[in-house]
């Protein structure tokens, strides 16, 4: 039984739904630890096709990384836990069966470079995507590896120094978002691809997919490295904390404005 993922079989299609949408389907380590199970499962069962990733809810795929459990981070668990991301992203980028993701709104900060590492992405009219984190104190690494890959240096920096979110329309428009939908469109669409993925032939898929991550490899290791590096630096400054801080400071008081009467 998982707690934090909710599994669905649709004929050769795994539906995995991020299931915290209390907090946006944020994950945080048991989540990540049900999804890599999860993952490793589909990929050793042969009744599976391809891979479908969604998120509970309608307001956000996921708001990324849980900040309740980066809060307290010093510098050395700042660099133990780019590793367990490390491990996150390589379980991924080993999937060689087709990963779309159903994008139902946010897709933010990890989150984001999360969906790019699936094959096909299709989402609707109201979702968002970025890489927020230097709004955080959060030095950006990983992500600015994958949109380099995707998107170009210029774009890139634009994206990490302003840590602004991008509408569906412009994702769309470069080429991130393959397919906009209507919102109650997306799983059906997102399992349409992915059915029709599931169909091609599986050798040819395995070797497309394995050569795909063979091109980004080196790039990638040399991202974790460093931003095992920089974050070690970044959380030893105190800077994220002090943000993350200010940042839950002001939720309680928007909250405690909204609701005056409450004790």
């Amino acid at each position: 039984m998982t707690k934090y993922i909710k599994l669905e079989q649709q004929g050769p299609v795994t539906v995995l739904t991020l299931n915290r949408p209390e907090c946006l389907n944020a994950w945080h380590a048991p989540m990540r630890a049900e999804i890599l199970d999860a993952v490793r499962s589909a990929g050793a069962d042969p009744k599976v096709g391809a891979l479908v990733m969604t998120g509970a809810g309608d307001r956000a795929f996921c708001a990324g990384q849980d900040l309740n459990e980066a809060r307290e981070f010093d510098a050395s668990r700042a660099q133990s836990w780019i590793g367990e991301w490390e491990t996150y992203y390589d379980v991924l980028r080993s999937f060689y069966k087709p990963l779309v993701m159903a994008l139902n709104g946010t897709a933010a900060g990890s989150a984001f470079q999360v969906s790019l590492l699936g094959d096909i992405r299709i989402g609707h009219e109201g979702v968002r995507m970025g890489q927020p984190e230097i709004n955080a104190g959060i030095a950006s690494v990983t992500g600015p590896w994958i949109m380099r890959e995707m998107l170009g240096m210029s774009r890139t920096i634009e994206l990490t120094l302003s840590g602004r979110m991008m509408e569906a329309a412009e994702c769309h428009a470069i080429g991130l978002i393959h397919r906009l939908v209507p919102r109650e469109q997306v799983l059906p669409a997102a399992l349409e691809t992915a059915r029709m993925l599931a169909a091609k032939p599986p050798v040819a898929m395995r070797l497309n997919k394995a050569r795909l991550r063979e091109m980004t490899e080196a790039s990638f290791r040399e991202s974790i490295r460093a931003a095992e590096r920089i974050h070690h630096e970044s959380y030893e400054s105190g800077e994220p904390a002090r943000m993350m801080q200010a940042f839950f400071t002001e939720r309680e008081q928007r909250r405690a404005d909204a609701n005056p009467h409450a004790k």
